[in-house]
């Protein structure tokens, strides 16, 4: 036997109270298994059993009814479990009753009133308590767009109080990830609710029973008094007159309520209106708010807003509507106007444009406002770059008058009134030095116009190139415009573009090169272009520093182009400037380089060391070093670039400048050789007597004579081929320059050549004297070698002649020991040809004279034997064939005491000709 149910048991109720037809949920223990099982609910006495709804055993919900008693216990009954009880209570609010004739300010909520009037018969209805999960399970929302479930149920609707209702729709879109189990429960709550339904509208019929018995009694009364008059219509039956009173009344009620049902209405008419108004305000307000937010800038929310209406609006057949929507349009189109105007405006950042990109998508605007923003862009770059470069040309020609000194000290004519402050590339490298509060005023204007124009490329190119990539891989739409197919329609528009985008790069790039080269190289542009791109009339050549510079500037742009990754193809044209800047600089600073070795000269100071060198050399070496060391940026080769001196012309040309070079510094030297004290202050010029091997007869206000100019010059020459052209190949070759041995030969092959033309010199200046002075001095006092004395010493011609070598070692050691050997040699050679040819001239000798003239030349011989070679060995050898022999062995013992004699006499003279660790020098 089952068992006993307990009766039901009311614990609470929400709200404890309201007004009548308040819907309440009422909770507590065995309140029922089923619908079915719930026979009786009564709310403070009122029978609420037909609004109920069984949920669960501990939950119902239903509607209060107009009881009597304003509060009473919520009494539930279960055929289970019989009468129940209750815990709580429920308060009935009475409505303050109103009469017929009194006017109301309450507001009547139309969408849950129910007319009891019209409506008096028909119970309420259970679908306007259907409850919002009719299978009563929990709800799954699935993932699918509506989009997608509008085209696959085309007409129907997910809504289940629809007409139009699709069970399909509904569980896909509710129960999508509901398990089978669940389902079948949904199922069973479907049928209880079903049989619920039933047995309702059973209860309803049978609560009614009463009434419907007292109207039957009612009507078949009134049918029988009728059959008992006989006469329904005759004047004055019942009937007539029942119809004259109702007529009657009808006429009263008609005269008494006219004005009230007037006046009812007017306000059902304005509360439709009003109802209206405040369901719709949304479209009805709509242009108002659309232009306070555009006011403000918030287009986001404009857009959303435009796009709900269009959704419910924009196929409305409601005149009011289609109007307001209308006027919706205009605001949109003016916004659409707006955000194109914003879209093309220049200067713009690059967030903005995509943001004006993305409104106008949304926004669905004609054409393809990307592209036009791109075209916007292109233009304004270029006409940016040309502005530049007019507004430098117009500051030039009108001539401020300013000048400066540039880098070298050149002066540089200015223009620079109105030029704005631009951030600079960051420059690296031994150039580079703090820039003064006058930069802007010491450099050139052809620097200024290239930085400027460089900084306009950096700051908008980058930009340029980025909005063309959003708008080819489509990131510039919002999803919205994704979802509508714009991402796509983009795409596609932008393959078809590629090729008129690649001309706009193509224009940039080769703009932004011919104005560089107008400015800086007009000599490699046709001659058409430059009017356009020239004007630099009043220019000077920049010099190598600020070449560099440039170079620099341009590498820097080049750079930052790359890094975007555009193709090399398209900057290409940047490479081959790059080429042709740095092929210039080369030669420019090659150039430049030979003017300041042609100003060598005037810093000689023929201040001469321990080894015979002024700091000539040195000064040159220095100056061609610094020339290599300011190429080394230029010469440098970057990824992707050529190595300048590869390129066979512009090896040539630097190889020919550079033997230019050096042919410069020897004839700087030779023109040095040439001057005359007139010619050369030499105020300032000493010797440098530090070494202890040096003659302490110089001066200390030493000038030097031209001989001795010749002197150190010639030292120079021996200084330059020894070192200074064989340290200047090694660094030619660690900087990369070809045809070093080419360069180093013609230079060596040059000094040389110099270097015998003034040795040539010196000798004759020196020699000539001595050797046209021995025959005067043989011959002095009427000499006869066939009737002289016999001999007692060597004459003095010949102490003069050795005394006048013995000048010319001390001048040449005076300023390099290296020249001794070379130059006394030289001396000697020519000293010995002329005795080899007075001898060979003298017709007879006697004895005396054999004797006399062979003591002479033995002992000019024994004097300057260090620096004898092979021609004046044998000079002297002729001239002693020439001679008679001694015969007797008392003429050779007076010749040798003789000569002992004449040595010891001029030792200390001859201690000069002592050797010495200097070997001659062999030409």
């Amino acid at each position: 036997m089952s068992r006993a149910r307990q009766p039901p048991l009311v614990t609470g109720i929400s709200p404890n109270e309201g007004a009548a037809w308040t819907k309440v949920t009422i909770r507590g223990e065995n309140l029922g298994t089923g619908p079915a099982d719930l026979i009786g609910l009564l709310i403070c006495g009122h029978n609420c059993l037909l609004t109920a709804e069984w949920m669960s055993a501990s939950k119902i919900v239903c509607r209060v009814g107009p009881a009597k008693d304003d509060k009473g216990e919520i009494i539930v009954t279960t055929k289970s479990g019989g009468n129940g009880t209750s815990t709580v209570s429920f308060k009935l609010l009475k409505p303050e009753k109103i009469g017929i004739l009194d006017q109301s300010a309450v507001w009547v909520d139309e969408m849950n009133y129910y007319d009891m009037r019209t409506d008096r018969n028909k119970g309420i209805s259970p679908l306007s308590l259907r409850p919002s999960n009719p299978l009563g399970i929990e709800i799954d929302k699935g993932k699918i767009p509506q989009k997608d479930m509008e085209l696959t149920f085309p007409g129907m609707s997910g809504d289940f109080t629809s007409e139009n209702f699709s069970a399909t729709w509904y569980l896909i879109e509710n129960h999508s990830g509901t398990s089978f189990e669940q389902l079948r429960t949904a199922a069973s709550n479907l049928k209880k609710q079903a049989t619920k339904k039933n047995e309702g509208s059973l209860a309803y019929v049978k609560g009614g029973l009463s009434t419907f018995f007292e109207a039957q009694d009612a009507l078949a009364a009134i049918h029988q008094r009728l059959e008992s008059d006989g006469t329904e219509r005759v004047e004055g039956s019942m009937t007539q007159r029942l119809e004259n009173i109702l007529n009657r009344a009808s006429d009263t009620a008609d005269t008494l309520f006219q004005e009230v049902l007037g006046r009812k209405d007017k306000a059902d008419s304005t509360r439709n209106a009003l109802n209206v108004l405040q369901r719709f305000k949304f479209l009805f307000n709509l242009p108002l708010y659309i232009e306070r937010n555009i006011q403000k800038g918030d287009y986001d929310v404009v857009i959303n807003d435009y796009e709900k209406a269009k959704s419910l609006f924009g196929n409305t057949e409601v005149p009011v509507f289609k109007k307001v929507y209308a006027e919706v349009e205009t605001r949109i189109g003016a916004l659409r106007s707006l955000l194109l105007e914003k879209l093309l405006q220049t200067p713009s950042t690059l967030h903005d444009q995509k943001r004006y990109i993305r409104y106008l998508s949304d926004l669905h605007a004609p054409g393809d406002p990307a592209w036009q923003c791109i075209y916007a862009q292109h233009k304004w770059i270029l006409q940016l770059m040309q502005n530049c470069r007019d507004e430098f040309i117009s500051d030039q020609r009108v001539g401020v008058g300013a000048t400066a000194l540039d880098l070298e000290g050149d002066i540089r004519p200015l223009g620079l009134s109105r030029l704005s402050h631009t951030a600079s590339l960051k420059r690296g490298g031994s150039l580079r030095t703090p820039r003064p509060s006058t930069w802007r005023f010491e450099t050139p204007q052809q620097v200024q116009f290239v930085e400027k124009l460089s900084d306009v490329v950096i700051s908008q190119l980058p930009n340029f190139w980025k909005l063309w990539i959003s708008y080819v891989n489509g990131s510039l739409f919002s999803e919205t415009g994704e979802k509508s197919g714009q991402v796509e329609k983009s795409k596609k528009n932008a393959r078809q573009r590629q090729n008129d985008f690649k001309k706009m790069i193509e224009e940039l790039t080769h703009r932004l090169v011919k104005l560089v080269r107008g400015a800086l190289l007009p000599a490699t542009l046709p001659q058409g272009e430059l009017s356009l791109y020239g004007g630099w009339e009043n220019k000077t050549e920049l010099t190598a520093p600020w070449l560099t510079q440039v170079i620099h500037i341009v590498r820097g742009f080049h750079e930052a182009l790359a890094a975007l990754e555009i193709p090399n193809d398209l900057l290409q044209v940047i490479q081959d400037l790059l080429l042709d800047l740095r092929v210039h600089c080369l030669m420019v600073t090659l150039l430049h380089t030979t003017e300041d070795v042609k100003r060598l000269a005037e810093k000689e100071d023929w201040v001469v060391d321990n080894e015979g060198i002024t700091t000539l050399p040195s000064q040159f070496e220095q100056c061609m070093v610094q020339m290599l060391q300011s190429l080394k940026e230029p010469l440098e080769t970057k990824p992707g670039e050529i190595n300048v001196l590869q390129l066979e012309q512009a090896q040539d040309q630097a190889s020919e400048l550079c033997v230019a070079i050096m042919r410069v510094f020897i004839n700087c030297l030779e023109h040095l050789s040439t001057k005359t004290d007139g010619d050369i202050d030499t105020s300032h010029m000493s010797v440098d007597l530090a070494s202890p091997d040096r003659f302490s007869s110089a001066q200390e206000d030493f000038s030097p004579t031209p001989e001795q100019r010749l002197l150190i010059i010639l030292s120079n020459c021996q200084y330059l081929e020894r070192h200074t052209f064989l340290n200047l190949a090694d660094h030619f070759e660690k900087h990369g320059f070809m045809g070093t041995e080419k360069i180093t030969r013609v230079s060596v092959e040059a000094v040389r050549q110099l270097d015998r033309k003034l040795f040539d010199a010196y000798i004759e200046r020196r020699a000539d004297p001595i050797a046209g002075s021995l025959e005067p001095g043989i011959y002095a006092g009427y000499f006869d070698w066939r009737d002289c004395q016999s001999p007692t010493g060597v004459r003095n011609y010949l102490k003069e002649a050795l005394v006048s070598i013995i000048t010319v070692h001390a001048e040449v050691f005076t300023v390099s020991k290296e020249l001794v050997p070379r130059v006394l040699s030289k001396i000697v050679e020519s000293v010995a040809d002329e005795m080899s040819r007075l001898m060979q001239c003298v017709s007879s000798f006697s004895k005396n004279g054999a004797l006399q003239a062979r003591l002479e030349l033995c002992a000019l011989r024994d004097a300057i034997a260090p620096y004898l070679n092979s021609e004046s060995n044998a000079s002297f050898k002729l001239a002693l064939d020439a001679l008679p022999q001694l015969q007797s062995g008392a003429d050779k013992k007076l010749l040798e005491e003789l000569l002992n004699t004449f040595k010891s006499s001029m030792q200390l003279q001859l201690t000069c000709f002592q050797p010495s660790s200097v070997q001659p020098v062999k030409r």
